[in-house]
């Protein structure tokens, strides 16, 4: 059905003139009644009834001109849907309890009347997401991958660094140091549950233990953080690794200790993708907000090799030890 014919339908049948509903058109009388004809054929039957007066609508006219408008209306919020800046910023954080959560939240409540939507792609890896972007599943995700990983048609930022923090519990020899070095974790057991291989953090976490000769493991069950947490409380030996912007909850008799790690400062560097060219609003005040408002990256910085081709918004290059 020819939506344009619909539309002059619907003027006809509130103006009641032919010539009235052509002035409102920006179109011709003739044209006007093409399209009313052309409507009525593909629909067999006569919408209006000409009178020396101008036109008014048949039974059948009556019937069909609210489905008309429905019509009309749902066209038009569909086309409103996805103008930009009507439309809602889908943006991947990987997990709402890390960095890249925390961040978009923060902007969010810097920018309450922002259309925004934190979707979790949590089980896809970097090359999936950078994918997801490009077909437009998402707007944007934060991922962790060198510049030779993100595919033609994307581009990528990296506005995010997250700094590293010891977490143990109040029995681990490390437990009342006011910060220690990574160099120092040496011959500690280290457990992350949870690691995938094949996934980014896999990645970053296989490069930051053969930097400093950690023992990281992801070995046994993963049943979740609050699990962890206690593990953490009850082990005089085992410590995690976690981001200094991500939000754990656990009982105050735990008494968990969360500590810097400094000299280097290993980061986790969260680079922001999206499409190439892409024009969205919140998109550029989200990117514009990370540049001004989000974590200084340390100036002791360590990250992967791999991601030292993107130049974090501190104007500093990372360095390795």
């Amino acid at each position: 059905m020819d939506v344009e014919a619909l539309r002059t339908f619907v003027a006809v049948a509130g103006t009641g003139q032919f010539q009235a509903a052509a002035d409102k058109l920006g179109i011709s009388q003739q044209a006007v009644s093409k399209r009313i004809a052309a409507l009525e054929r593909h629909i067999e039957v006569t919408l209006l009834v000409r009178t020396s007066r101008g036109s008014r609508l048949s039974l059948d006219g009556q019937v069909f001109l609210p489905h008309a408008k429905k019509v009309l209306a749902a066209l038009e919020q569909a086309e409103q849907a996805v103008r930009p800046g009507c439309r809602p910023l889908r943006v991947d954080v990987l997990n709402r309890r890390i960095s890249p959560a925390q961040a978009v939240y923060r902007f969010y409540r810097s920018h309450p009347e922002t259309g925004l939507d934190a979707v979790t792609l949590s089980r896809e890896n970097a090359a999936q997401a950078a994918q997801a972007v490009l077909e437009g599943t998402v707007d944007a995700s934060f991922r962790a991958l060198s510049a030779d990983q993100v595919p033609a048609g994307i581009s990528a930022e990296r506005l995010l660094d997250a700094p590293l923090e010891l977490l143990v519990g109040p029995g681990h020899p490390l437990a009342d140091a006011p910060r220690v070095s990574p160099a120092d974790l040496a011959g500690h057991r280290i457990w992350i549950p949870g690691i995938r291989p094949g996934t980014e953090w896999a990645a970053f976490y296989q490069a930051l233990s053969e930097a400093f000769g950690l023992s990281i493991d992801a070995l046994g069950p993963n049943f979740g953080d609050e699990a962890l947490m206690d593990a953490l409380a009850d082990s005089a030996s085992l410590a995690t690794l976690v981001g200094s912007g991500d939000r754990y909850l656990w009982p105050q008799t735990h008494d968990l200790r969360r500590i810097p790690l400094h000299d280097p400062t290993p980061v986790y560097p969260h680079v922001l993708l999206f499409r190439s060219g892409d024009q969205h609003p919140v998109l550029t005040a989200l990117r514009d907000y990370l540049r001004t408002a989000g974590p200084r990256t340390p100036h002791d910085v360590w990250a992967p090799d791999w991601v030292e081709s993107f130049t974090p918004w501190c104007g500093k290059r990372p360095s390795t030890p």
